[in-house]
């Protein structure tokens, strides 16, 4: 490129302004196009090189943050994390400075206040949140500038930059931890001189000295490594929130000012060893918590790092290594055996098995060849393969599994806003009963009055309140989702334990959903061979199950006009200019019952043929039922299908309850009247007619093979189609609620317990601080255990 590399206008003679990018030399017309490239690199946002159709205007002088956040508003870099449908679009955000519920909550109340804003959804184990905007109304940078102005910093989240965030902030705490344990060492090292019962004859210049030296030591802690709980405080009080570190921060500034004073005036005792200890402590306590967070949401990471860098795209006779997040639809790459396939595609060349653990859980290889689809992040085991993409990489399935996984971690549940609100009320209360307490002691010993004050303030801290509840919930669903349960709504985790009746759909559920033509019975004049063809007409473009039975017999000479659906009964159109009908006996031979799953052809003359089907049952359906029936669930069958083989499944099953030639409207009917009757009902379907009852149940699963309207509509996902999955989702969701509610006891119990053993003044400063930070850690050790069932 002969021009300026960012704005693409001719290089002045004898600019000498370079920059070397991704491991290229840029030249550029102005310091100001340097500084904005150099900046759009820094992002993670070089794709935009890649991407854009022109070059950009030249840079203006505008300060260097807004020219940050103005790169995000461009159509090309935001193809990289920002999804539209009609006039909003979403993205996913990760926010820096999240330290508890209260963090959350002023930022969801802040952007919500936002013209433009249609949703915000703050996580605070993830630190990400979700944010969907009005483009007419509103700009991204905007936004990103709102969340600017009260004190948090969001970027678009872009997984490959994931860990480079995360070692930046690990360094930060490191570099913040060691400044304090140093000094927290060296400062109890001086103050263990000024203990009077120790060195009663001690010269008084001496201690006066001690402690001097004692505050310049403890100053680096107090203005470096204590900076972000007074930071976040501040945050919280300029916006009108009360977040868990404001007792912290008022402790430990209380604590250092009364020493400080004690050091100038000559009286009274100092603090600084405890001040120091404390900040290290909290240090310390808050970086275990970031790698628990870091351990917790790690799942989503991981799904990330399965997909490839590279791709080897065809470019005619040859090949080239190009970005796997640039291919485009329609492109053709081929992938070794043993390589990551970069894209969602169907083969064209080649047989292979593929692993597909990453996506559904199961770690056998499938059988995969030419015609199957194949998806971005599985591994190519056997074979060399040939695959034509059909999607991008942002519209992938791992990529979908993953904003369901992000929907479902911001989607916050009832115990999760009740969570939310008593954290921010606890330290209202908190700092009510602090006040008390000194009051009350300024009375009984103005000496004392000052320490229990503090001891109160230190361990009453509403650290593991916070906790309780979002880091069992994130780990809960990363837990599921490495199972081949994709969590979509967060309630899912409260209504699983809770339930007491399971619903099925048959075809494609309970059954195998892999209809095959067993026998052709002819009613009328019409041949074989006709009848066949003239059904494969009537089902064309059609997703039920039944019409892939007859895709063998299409005809594509012979077109369908006019064609109906007729819900729960079957289609219609016409063929050849005779009106058709295709569907179920009710609807076509009213009073016969067949014994298996029938259905019949018929024109203006009437009957012309049946076709009996086979549909054979699921290899887990049995077991599944039976487990069912052990832990007290209910079951019942709801299916349109009115033939004598939703008899034959449900027998065989052993179901509770069977319901048959039942329309989607009368199957929200049914869940309507068991609702009535208190039953907590789980709804388990794939097909379109069940997105009605799907959208409808207390929680709803949806089977990875059914249609995308079904999925849409569940609450959940089952990756592998493997029913016994349901089971295994209720167990981690009792286990979730069970240690749930042990954190909630433990956090409340202990600061029902310590508080007024505090206030009484039999906690010392430095107990409580030990306290408190111990509090926290249980309770995150405590969530993470249900990564391990």
């Amino acid at each position: 490129m002969s021009g300026c590399f960012h704005c693409g206008e001719p290089l002045p003679a004898g600019a000498e302004f370079s920059a070397l990018l991704e491991g290229e030399p840029r030249h550029f017309c102005c310091p100001g196009c340097q500084a904005v490239a150099e900046t759009i690199i820094d992002c993670g946002l070089g794709s935009y090189y890649q991407h854009r159709t022109s070059t950009a205007p030249k840079a203006d002088a505008l300060p260097d943050e807004l020219r940050r956040l103005q790169h995000y508003d461009l159509d090309e870099i935001q193809q990289d994390f920002v999804l539209e449908r009609d006039h909003l679009r979403e993205v996913q955000l990760s926010i820096s400075g999240l330290t508890c519920a209260a963090c959350a909550w002023l930022i969801e109340r802040h952007l919500s206040q936002e013209p433009g804003v249609s949703l915000i959804q703050v996580n605070t184990t993830t630190e990400r949140a979700r944010l969907r905007w009005d483009q007419r109304q509103t700009r991204l940078s905007t936004l990103l500038a709102a969340f600017a102005h009260i004190g948090y910093q969001a970027r678009p989240f872009l997984p490959h930059q994931q860990e480079q965030d995360y070692n930046r902030e690990v360094r930060s705490y490191l570099l913040r931890l060691g400044v304090a344990g140093i000094a927290s060492m060296q400062v109890m090292m001086v103050g263990f001189a000024l203990y009077e019962d120790l060195f009663p004859d001690i010269d008084p210049g001496l201690v006066q000295l001690f402690r001097w030296v004692s505050l310049w030591l403890s100053i680096p802690v107090m203005g470096y490594s204590a900076l972000p709980f007074y930071r976040n405080a501040w945050r919280g009080l300029k916006n009108g929130a009360l977040n868990m570190d404001l007792p912290v921060s008022l402790a430990m500034l209380f604590a250092f000012i009364a020493s400080m004073y004690a050091t100038v005036t000559a009286t009274g005792e100092v603090y600084y060893e405890c001040v120091s200890m404390f900040a290290f402590l909290l240090l310390t306590g808050r970086f275990l918590e970031m790698r628990a967070k870091r351990r917790a949401s790690e799942t989503t990471a991981n799904l990330t790092h399965h997909i490839p860098m590279l791709a080897r795209l065809e470019t005619g006779h040859d090949e080239q290594e190009v970005a796997a997040r640039t291919l485009q639809p329609g492109q053709i790459v081929r992938v070794s055996p043993g390589a990551v396939i970069p894209a969602d595609g169907d083969i064209l060349e080649g047989r292979t098995s593929v692993d597909e653990s990453m996506l559904t859980g199961e770690h056998l290889p499938v059988s995969r060849k030419v015609g199957d689809p194949v998806f971005a992040g599985t591994t190519n085991v056997e074979s060399p393969l040939r695959i034509r993409v059909s999607r991008r990489l942002a519209d992938a399935r791992v990529s979908e599994i993953l904003r369901a996984q992000d929907d479902a971690l911001l989607d916050k549940p009832k115990v999760a806003l009740l969570a939310d609100q008593l954290s921010r009320y606890f330290v209202a209360a908190l700092l009510l009963a602090t006040l008390g307490t000194y009051l009350v002691w300024l009375q009984l010993d103005a000496d004392r009055a000052f320490w229990v004050m503090l001891s109160v303030l230190v361990a009453t801290c509403p650290c593991a309140l916070s906790l309780a509840t979002p880091t069992a919930l994130t780990v809960a669903t990363s837990r599921l989702t490495q199972g081949g349960v994709l969590v979509r709504r967060a309630h899912v985790l409260d209504t699983l334990p809770k339930a007491t009746r399971i619903v099925f759909d048959k075809t494609g559920t309970l059954t195998q959903g892999k209809v095959a033509l067993a026998s052709v019975t002819l009613l009328g004049e019409l041949p074989e061979s006709q009848a066949l063809t003239i059904a494969a007409a009537l089902e064309t473009g059609s997703e039920h199950p039944i019409a892939r039975a007859f895709l063998p017999y299409a005809d594509g000479n012979r077109p369908v006009q006019q064609r109906q659906n007729h819900v729960g009964r079957g289609v219609s159109g016409m063929v050849d200019n005779h009106e058709w009908r295709l569907g179920s006996a009710a609807w076509l031979n009213p009073g016969v019952t067949d014994a298996g799953l029938c259905v019949y052809l018929a024109n203006e003359q009437g009957l012309q043929a049946r076709f009996e089907l086979t549909d054979p049952l699921r290899a887990e359906a049995a077991e599944l039922v039976r487990r069912c029936h052990e832990q007290g669930l209910k079951t019942t069958i709801l299916t349109g299908d009115g033939s004598g083989q939703a008899d034959k499944v449900a027998a065989t099953l052993g179901i509770t309850e069977l319901r048959k030639n039942v329309a989607p409207d009368d199957k929200l009917a049914y869940l309507h009247e068991r609702a009535n009757a208190g039953d907590i009902c789980l709804m388990v379907g794939d097909g379109i007619n069940d997105a009605p009852v799907l959208a409808g149940a207390h929680a709803s699963f949806a089977m990875a093979g059914g249609t995308d309207i079904a999925k849409n509509s569940a609450d959940a996902i089952l990756l592998g189609d493997d029913l016994q999955r349901l089971l295994m989702a209720r167990h981690i969701a009792a286990a979730a609620r069970r240690i749930i509610k042990q954190n909630f006891s433990w956090a409340l119990g202990y600061n029902l317990v310590v508080l007024p053993l505090a206030a009484m003044g039999h906690v010392s400063p430095w107990f409580a601080m030990l306290g408190m930070s111990a509090s926290s850690l249980i309770v995150m050790s405590n969530s993470l255990r249900l990564s391990r069932l």
